[in-house]
């Protein structure tokens, strides 16, 4: 163990299980819009691993360096903040991180600080609960390019001198200054390898050898002083002669459009009716492909194994699973594409102002608007981007509402009954008919669901003042293609990997339930399966909805994902080839169903929580089963309410 390391854990590392085995860690702390991922991905490339902090929900991004020496190097990326308050979960790992209380994770060796050149004021308010930590720190100065092509001055010098730490530029988009950084992660990384090395270089100066002791800060303020936070960052300003280039041209004039009260808010809807439409018309293709891929490797399969129940456990349960979470990776990456482009130009801040003077109505953020946007599409990426939401109450709230937006599983349901019960007659003319009035009216009455729903969540359990809203706006920038590709690639892992395995656990039990018990080897009779018996168990329930033990099965069938229950029906009726447009369907459902229990189904698919992979994504959002049950149970009681009163007024 070096003695660069020791202090840190006598001092703040008490009483962990951090392991003393494997590489020497970095830890990379930044605010928000600070450039600090853009960094980490050109330190790290691929060389990359997720996973989440003991006990909390937020991700560890953990890359492996390698530099001039040799040796390896962790570098953790720690989540985008502000201050070390601990209001947030970002903001508790952070701090826990830097004292080393996070179970196997070992105490970070040095520190690397990196901030937004053009916004030094309130960029380097992190400066001082990092000295405090009294690691080799090294100050890094993102966005150097724009400061000098402002016109801004700077004295590097003098801001090292008053630190005590090294002080580099960077432009990390462009790579310039990142083999200044690697340099300060190499000798660290020699430091703790060779202990003789780090006992002689000990506390040395912050530019000899990057130390951050409270011995080699010429000049440093004591930490009673640092803990005035701003003073001490003006003055050190100040001694450093720190001009700053002052807003851009472009971003004056951008946001002059933007933030109007009028043309703001228009453009806004205009992309986000951008983003809505792409989710759905460019993901369409690929969506096609995947699925027949996923059908075509399952003939070939299928056709190369011997008739048998694994054959069939394998093909239509396991293969079938797989294919059901696959299909919505299209939708997954062009959300978090657009969600990356907005966010890393800058517009994203811009869009949070916007939208937080209506949604404050409801009780929500405005960060919450565009979470709930996706949910169009899926709302598991919703709750996903949900993260984006730094109030715990009002995160909270959005997730919990976002499965009533009606995402795109919902639309073979209601296609199917609405052309099955509602006749097509014209309202305005063609352009707009009774059928497409009841889609539009079902998209209406899950928003209207959402929205009180979160009037009452903030009133109740969710209680609480309203929390400021407060946001520094950032310079608009071109996003990093290398930041957007490395995100898409990290939220695909996640998304297959943990979500997935939902899917396809779900899928092949519903499968087994469906093929047994078996009677000489041969899958029973739907109705004498174990699914069927289900759904004729739960048929007194439902009957008062006017739904018979067929809608029960596909109910229950339903769960893995809404839209199976087509195929389930299908099924049902003996009907081969089944989808939202089949005729022979259609007659069968009107044959068992009445109108008002149609207009009931689709009442119940509006409000009801038929999703397991929601309720996994909430589970590990939420890290326990209290939230995610009680979404469940609220909104399976509000769709037994409503499909009853549907049934009863239709």
């Amino acid at each position: 163990m070096s003695p660069v390391a020791t202090p840190a854990r006598a001092d703040h590392g008490a009483g962990t299980d951090a392991p003393a085995s494997g590489p020497p860690v970095v830890a990379l702390i930044g605010p928000p819009n600070s450039g600090k991922t853009t960094l980490f991905n050109r330190l790290t490339g691929l060389r990359q691993r997720v996973a989440n902090y003991p006990g909390v929900t937020v991700e560890k991004h953990v890359g492996r360096a390698r530099f001039a020496s040799g040796l390896d190097l962790d570098i953790v990326d720690l989540p985008g903040v502000s201050g070390f308050s601990a209001r947030s979960p970002d903001e508790r790992v952070t701090r826990d991180v830097l004292e080393g209380r996070i179970e196997g994770l070992r105490a970070p060796e040095a520190i690397v600080l990196i901030v937004d050149a053009v916004r030094l004021e309130t960029q380097l308010m992190l400066v001082g609960p990092v000295l405090e930590r009294e690691r080799p720190t090294l100050l890094v100065l993102n966005m150097a390019d724009e400061l000098e092509a402002g016109g801004g001055e700077l004295d590097d010098d003098a801001l090292a001198e008053t630190f005590g730490v090294e002080v580099v530029r960077t432009d990390a988009r462009a790579g310039r200054g990142v083999e200044a950084v690697a340099d300060f992660l190499d000798r660290v990384a020699v430091r703790a390898a060779t202990p003789e090395a780090g006992a002689k270089s000990g506390s040395g100066s912050g530019s000899g050898s990057g130390s951050g002791s409270r011995a080699g800060r010429a000049g440093l303020p004591t930490m009673d002083a640092l803990s005035r936070r701003r003073e001490v960052v003006q003055s050190a300003l100040a001694s450093a002669k720190y001009r700053s280039a002052g807003p851009p041209k472009l971003t004056q004039r951008l946001d002059a459009l933007f933030l109007h009260r009028i043309a703001g808010p228009a453009v806004f809807l205009v992309l986000a009716a951008l983003v809505f439409q792409a989710i759905f018309t460019w993901a369409t293709p690929i969506m096609d492909g995947v699925e027949l891929g996923i059908a075509s490797s399952g003939e070939w399969l299928a056709a190369r194994l011997p008739a048998s129940w694994f054959r069939d456990l394998l093909i239509d349960g396991v293969w079938a699973g797989v294919g059901s979470v696959l299909v919505f990776l299209p939708q997954i990456l062009i959300l978090f594409l657009f969600l990356g482009i907005l966010e890393d130009s800058g517009y994203m801040a811009r869009a949070a102002v916007i939208a937080d003077r209506t949604m404050l109505r409801v009780g929500l953020q405005g960060r919450a608007f565009l979470p709930l946007l996706s949910a169009y599409a899926c709302a598991v990426p919703a709750i996903l981007s949900a993260r984006t939401v730094e109030n715990e109450r009002d995160r909270m709230a959005t997730m919990f509402i976002a499965p009533f937006m009606t995402c795109s599983a919902r639309l073979p349901v209601y296609a199917l009954l609405i052309a099955a019960f509602i006749p097509e007659q014209p309202l305005l003319g063609p352009f707009f008919g009774t059928r497409a009035a009841t889609m539009l009216g079902l998209y209406a009455l899950g928003l209207v669901a959402a929205i009180g729903t979160a009037f009452l969540l903030r009133r109740t359990v969710l209680r609480g003042k309203p929390a400021g809203f407060v946001m520094e706006l950032p310079p608009y920038r071109i996003p990093a293609l290398r930041t957007v590709g490395l995100r898409l690639l990290d939220r695909s892992k996640i998304f297959l990997r943990r979500v997935g395995k939902i899917i396809l656990a779900v899928t092949v039990i519903l499968w087994v339930l469906a093929q047994f018990p078996r009677v000489d080897g041969a899958p029973p009779a739907v109705e004498e399966s174990a699914l069927g018996q289900m759904g004729q168990v739960i048929e007194p329930a439902i009957e008062p909805l006017g739904f018979d033990w067929r809608i029960g099965v596909g109910l229950v069938s339903s769960l893995a994902a809404r839209e199976v229950i087509v195929g389930t029906l299908g099924t049902i009726y003996g009907i081969e080839d089944t989808d939202e447009t089949s005729l022979e369907l259609r007659a069968a459902l009107q044959r068992d169903l009445d109108f008002g229990g149609a207009i009931a189904l689709l009442v119940f698919f509006v409000f009801a929580l038929q999703c397991m992979s929601t309720v996994a994504m909430m589970r590990r959002e939420t890290a326990g089963w209290k939230w995610p049950l009680a979404q469940f149970g609220y909104m399976l009681a509000l769709a037994y309410a409503g499909a009853l009163a549907a049934n009863q007024l239709f």
